[in-house]
């Protein structure tokens, strides 16, 4: 039976875009719980939850925290050897984590959920926005400065560590899903109906920039001030190398064993040559070129994945339904 999670979302396009995700929908697929092959080595953690992980996020090699499905919070101190479940004090879904070292940490979800912790997520005190949308994504550059973007087109700022927070103007009313900042002024944000918003005066002002497609977006990322990459509905991979001037198509072919175009839900890369992107059905694909090429796709957990990490430039996590977690490491 599939259950279905609905945040306010309109439509569902061919894949997750009814929610950004479709929760409680397991896809067998042969997988064992460690997998090589020449590129890499795949290894699955035990998170003791049947929770959907929609975010990871490691400072470190050693700690990282999860948030997902039912108030869901997971954190581990030994590289995720062993994942230790804390109070959250909510059950509604968590969308993101996000920790700006190894104390000061937020998270947001459904409602207009946000919460903050300044002890590594042992305990998590809610912070007052005034919404009712649905929390996406939380962003901070430094413990002073952060984001958070929703549905309906929602901005929240703060410049004082989250003591106080403003609603910037977004200009759409689309669901907002990711963010990404190099510093305190420049940022990008995507979302649905194919929204890409940037902003150089820290979201005093956000200007549409153009991609010529109404496919959702759910991730961004850039590797410098003007290479970016974004990911989303139907295999759909976007670049620019001009800040977002301008956004070329690279939509990710079917493949040669592929059955269906699947949703890309996260980007990162881990230098200017390698990047990672995790998706639906649990396909991975990896770039060594800079985006040149990528991989033809690989599964490596028989589940959706929503969260992917990388702490450094060798290894990474990725996170996904039924309280998956799955340890990265590339092959030498």
């Amino acid at each position: 039976m599939l259950v279905w999670v609905h945040l306010a979302l309109a439509t569902r396009w061919n894949g997750f875009a009814s929610l950004f995700i479709l929760l409680g929908m397991v896809v067998v697929l042969p997988q064992s719980a460690e997998s090589t092959d020449s590129n890499l080595l795949v290894t699955t953690q035990v998170s003791s939850t049947k929770s959907t992980l929609m975010s990871i996020q490691f400072r470190t090699l050693q700690h990282g925290w999860t948030v997902g499905t039912g108030g869901t919070i997971l954190k581990t101190s030994d590289g995720g050897r062993k994942w230790k479940r804390v109070t959250s004090g909510t059950s509604t879904l968590l969308t993101s984590v996000f920790f700006v070292d190894s104390l000061t940490g937020w998270v947001t979800g459904a409602g207009g959920f946000l919460s903050h912790t300044t002890n590594g997520g042992e305990s998590w005190v809610p912070q007052s926005l005034d919404t009712q949308q649905p929390l996406y994504r939380v962003y901070f550059i430094d413990p002073s400065v952060g984001w958070v973007v929703g549905g309906g087109g929602t901005i929240f700022h703060t410049t004082d560590g989250g003591q106080h927070w403003a609603e910037q103007v977004s200009g759409t009313t689309a669901t907002l899903y990711a963010a990404h900042f190099l510093n305190d002024q420049k940022g990008t944000i995507v979302g649905a109906l194919g929204t890409v918003l940037s902003t150089d005066d820290g979201g005093a002002t956000w200007t549409p920039q153009e991609t010529q497609n109404a496919v959702t977006l759910f991730d961004v990322f850039f590797t410098d001030s003007t290479t970016g990459w974004a990911v989303g509905n139907a295999g759909a991979l976007f670049q620019t190398t001009n800040g977002g001037a301008k956004w070329v198509d690279q939509t990710l072919p079917c493949g040669k064993t592929c059955t269906k175009v699947i949703d890309l839900l996260k980007v990162r890369f881990t230098s200017q040559q390698e990047g990672w992107i995790v998706g639906e059905r649990g396909m991975l694909y990896r770039t060594t070129d800079a985006g040149l090429t990528w991989s033809e796709g690989k599964s490596i957990a028989p589940v959706s994945l929503f969260g992917l990490s990388f702490p450094d430039a060798v290894l990474g996590w990725a996170s996904g339904e039924n309280g998956t977690i799955v340890h990265l490491q590339p092959g030498r």
